[in-house]
């Protein structure tokens, strides 16, 4: 047999239970040998599985991803989990960060991040799909959040779903697309949410556009004024 064809009985008689040494002795083959092929069928069919079905091991939001925001249902209970939430003098300019972690295999670990502009112009930027040990992701989620003086909240991915998918299509809504090239790679592994969103995006219920040092303040106010017309959004920009 091909070594395609040894893999592919190696695959069937995984799939229908079979141990190790049954492999072994059904192909004429030594343990050992057998050994390698089970963990190369087993990457293998990981690589085609949907990412959104691999075991969630962690999911964190940042403080004060709640503020300014319409909360309703489900969500009122998320925003109630908030630390930040009824603090007034808060301000963080509508960007909420959230990390997620899956499994990978055995000791590894997936984690895919997000940054969101929920007041305006939705996924800004992504991180990952980054593949590491799994001892190495509460150093990596402490360095992912310490822009922020208070600590990440662990959140339900439903959340998160929410947060990312909801700012995208609000962000549309108004004009403008993921600014990230990498969030159609990083978006499989968060998976979608169900039915409609119980966010309501903008501040108080309108496009609120803080500028970033990377932003064309000129270009997205043109856009704003082109799909919501001038006086109906707020803006900080540089002056």
């Amino acid at each position: 047999m091909t070594e395609a064809e040894i893999l592919e009985q190696v695959r069937q008689m995984r799939e229908r239970g079979s141990a190790p040494k049954q492999i072994a002795r059904a192909l004429g083959l030594r343990p050992a040998q057998v050994a390698p092929l089970i963990r190369q069928v087993s990457e293998a069919s990981q690589a085609q599985a949907d990412p959104a079905d691999r075991a969630l091991l962690g999911c964190w939001i940042s403080p004060g991803w709640s503020v300014g925001l319409g909360l309703e249902g489900e969500a009122v209970q998320w925003g109630a989990a908030d630390p930040l939430r009824t603090e007034e003098q808060v301000t963080t300019g509508g960007l909420a960060q959230a990390l997620i972690v899956r499994r990978e295999r055995a000791s590894r670990v997936t984690v895919c991040g997000f940054l969101v502009d929920t007041y305006c112009l939705g996924v800004k930027a992504c991180t990952g799909p980054e593949t590491m040990a799994a001892g190495s992701v509460d150093d990596y989620r402490r360095s992912f959040f310490e822009a922020f003086d208070a600590p990440e909240v662990p959140a339900p991915l439903e959340l998160v779903q929410h947060l990312v998918h909801g700012g995208v299509a609000y962000a549309r809504g108004l004009g403008f697309e993921p600014r990230d090239d990498d969030f159609e790679t990083v978006r499989p592994y968060l998976g979608t949410p169900e039915g409609p969103t119980p966010i309501t995006f903008g501040r108080d219920g309108q496009p609120f556009f803080f500028a970033g040092p990377h932003d064309d303040h000129r270009a997205v106010r043109a856009t704003l004024d082109s799909t919501v017309g001038a006086g109906n959004y707020h803006f900080l920009a540089p002056a």
